[in-house]
């Protein structure tokens, strides 16, 4: 079978997937922006002709990329297939717009979406954070709008994965038989505890960090450290930390730049939210590292004494999960992505996303508490629901099976 997939970053959530496929023999043919390459995958790119124009509607500005992006992806498709290569599955994550045009170029190929999440109504993630409010009239209208495009995909689509029950949950109710619940994923073989790990890294004052399961290191990791995964209200919570645990160190990971959301209005959430605290806190205890290797977060969590993971109602975070299998005792903000995975007191903590004082108690908690069976409840937990090899993998590759052989007809 001839099967295309298609991601703006790929391979995205397609990592395990697309080589998994080319090593049962099917053909693998990848489009995308980036340069991240696989073996056994074709890879070509696609360039979109130019950005957004300053004078598009400020509401439509979003909208008007993704169409962008799929007249680049559409013309890249377009060329290969005049070099012969016709799909008869594409595997695409519609989130950026590449998948509105992919009809027009193959419309008999079968589409299977990687259904990630549907902006709803002010208070799911925009507005959330009182924060940062939204106008209720102009925000609930930006969404809609933003929204056309993922209604557009979901009309379109002839089946979709969605990575968990909440994520699923958040699209129109009419669309969801169409979606399966898979996650994309955790290499739990590869990702498990280790008691005697080092993590050695540099922080961003150039002191070299060799750190280790006895030195109570509490972690908090972002992408990028911005406010719709919490890093303002854990920054708040680090004088209380410091404060009531005086051998407490504190490895921060992730970027100055923004994933989700809009940057602030000068500098970096990062340097914004540090400078609230500065006076407040011994910042000789906290280790800011920026983006690191895969291998020093995985360092990170196998030593982490309390893992704090805190999200608006969005995207669960892969981080979360592998922390997790990693055996790090994670406590997760008590909001619906993290409440489907983590049983307080069971498997992890959970704490009020907007309670500083509350974060900061738990956490030192955590921190200084044995935790043994948390740490083994959480790895069985990913090894029970979310095992890469024995769980994930098998069900994306058998629900592909199946959409090709039987069509769009799964229910």
């Amino acid at each position: 079978m001839n099967i295309l997939f298609v991601h703006q970053n790929f391979p995205g959530q397609y990592k395990h997937l697309a080589p998994a496929l080319s090593a049962k023999g099917h053909r693998v043919v990848a489009l995308g922006i980036g340069e991240r390459k696989i073996a056994g995958v074709e890879y070509f790119h696609y360039h979109p002709k130019r950005g957004t124009s300053d004078k598009t509607h400020p509401w439509v500005t979003d909208f008007e990329a993704k169409v962008i992006r799929a007249e680049a992806c559409a013309t890249a498709c377009k060329e290969l297939d005049k070099r012969g290569f016709k799909p008869e599955l594409i595997c695409v994550h519609p989130g950026w717009g590449e998948a509105l045009l992919l009809r027009e170029v193959w419309p008999e190929a079968k589409q299977l979406h990687f259904v990630e999440f549907f902006y709803g109504s002010i208070g799911r993630d925009v507005g959330f954070d009182p924060e940062f409010p939204s106008p209720e009239f102009s925000g609930n209208c930006r969404l809609r709008i933003k929204n056309s495009n993922n209604l557009l995909n979901l009309f379109d689509m002839d089946h979709g994965i969605s990575p968990t029950q909440w994520q699923r949950s958040t699209v129109p109710e009419q669309f969801r038989d169409k979606i399966d619940v898979i996650h994309d994923g955790v290499d739990t073989n590869r990702l498990r505890p280790d008691s005697q790990a080092v993590l050695a890294a540099e922080n961003d004052r150039g002191e070299a960090l060799h750190l280790t399961r006895s030195d109570k290191v509490i972690t908090f990791i972002n992408r990028n450290l911005e406010p719709s995964r919490g890093y303002h209200q854990f920054m708040r919570a680090l004088p209380y930390v410091l404060e009531k645990d005086k051998e407490a160190q504190v490895v921060i990971i992730g970027g100055d730049g923004v994933s989700y959301g809009a940057p602030p209005q000068t500098g970096s959430w990062k340097q914004k939210y540090l400078d609230e605290v500065r006076s407040k806190i011994d910042i000789s205890r906290v280790h800011f590292l920026g983006k690191v290797s895969y291998d020093t977060f995985v360092a990170a969590m196998q030593i982490s004494a309390a893992h704090v993971y805190l999200t608006y109602p969005f995207v669960l975070s892969w981080s979360m999960l592998e922390a997790m299998s990693l055996g790090a005792p994670v406590v997760g903000s008590d909001t619906l992505p993290v409440r489907e995975v983590i049983e307080d007191g069971m498997n992890g903590r959970l704490v009020d996303f907007f309670n500083p004082q509350e974060i900061a108690r738990v956490t030192v908690e955590v921190a200084n508490s044995a935790n043994g069976d948390i740490r083994v409840k959480a790895r069985q937990t990913i090894v029970d629901r979310f095992d890469l090899n024995a769980i994930c993998l098998p069900r994306q590759i058998a629900l592909i099976e199946k959409l090709a052989r039987n069509g769009a007809n799964l229910c």
